[in-house]
């Protein structure tokens, strides 16, 4: 039944629209539109990031999940983790709960439909990981995609990587670990944002697309209760993607490996 269900909300939504079915790990695939939003790499590197700082994390949380890459590609790595995701977007949702279905993951991953915000508000359980890749872009600062799932995923219409860490923080157990994508130009965002919300940052990953460029194309944190991390110093990597003369790197080849891919 959930199945029809799910059809039905897709069938709805998408009308006449191309999906396509694409390698998220070695065992899972994804449907996403053609047209419109895609996973990509700030997708794959938190996912990464996410599941080594908890590799043991029996609940996980994907705050803004989108169409469920993260969420999926963790709950592939943590074979035994009981995953949540929460998405306010009603087609990115309806697709996120297809990718579940897709994967046979309906009975450890569950896709609530709503604004992360309101949502944490009403959640009394306790995750010990989560995650977020939330929009960079403040609203007026670039042009709104007239496409709304494509508008969600790049402009702050319900909060930027702020409201991530306070809706993370509230949820978060005692000793849990948060992971958030942001953008790497703007560091302060999230150190201030971190504080605000009682958190730690503990490691920053710059993911730099080519050798020499000059700013990275994102950052991925990972975070911790101000409690749990007394003395901790922030550590500063970079992921190198290319090199100079534009071949992929080791690190990227690795991370393509840890939800084992082959080299694409």
């Amino acid at each position: 039944m959930t199945d029809i269900i799910a059809s039905v909300e897709l069938t709805d939504l998408l009308a006449d629209e191309e999906l396509t079915d694409d390698a998220l790990t070695r065992d899972f695939r994804i449907w996403q539109r053609r047209r419109g939003h895609r996973y990509s790499l700030d997708d794959v590197a938190t996912a990464w990031q996410a599941a080594e700082a908890r590799p043991a994390a029996r609940r996980y949380l994907d705050l803004g999940c989108g169409i469920g890459s993260v969420l999926l590609m963790v709950a592939w790595k943590l074979k035994t983790t009981h995953a949540v995701g929460i998405e306010a977007q009603p087609l990115s949702a309806a697709l996120a709960r297809r990718n579940v279905l897709h994967n046979g993951l309906e009975g450890r991953v569950v896709v609530v439909e709503g604004d992360l915000r309101e949502v944490v508000a009403t959640r009394t359980d306790r995750f010990e990981l989560v995650s977020g890749t939330p929009p960079y872009l403040p609203l007026g600062t670039a042009l709104h995609s007239p496409d709304p799932q494509r508008a969600a995923a790049r402009m702050e219409l319900r909060g930027g990587i702020e409201a991530y860490l306070a809706a993370a923080a509230s949820v978060l157990s005692e000793d849990g670990r948060v992971v958030v994508c942001a953008d790497g130009r703007h560091p302060e965002r999230v150190t201030c944002g971190a504080a605000a919300a009682g958190l730690v940052p503990l490691l920053r990953r710059d993911a730099i697309a080519r050798a020499g460029a000059a700013e990275p194309l994102f950052s991925v944190w990972t975070l911790a209760r101000e409690g749990c991390a007394e003395g901790a110093v922030l550590r500063h990597e970079s992921l190198l993607i290319r090199d100079a003369s534009g071949g992929q790197t080791e690190q990227a080849r690795a991370l393509r490996g840890f939800f084992g891919l082959g080299l694409g």
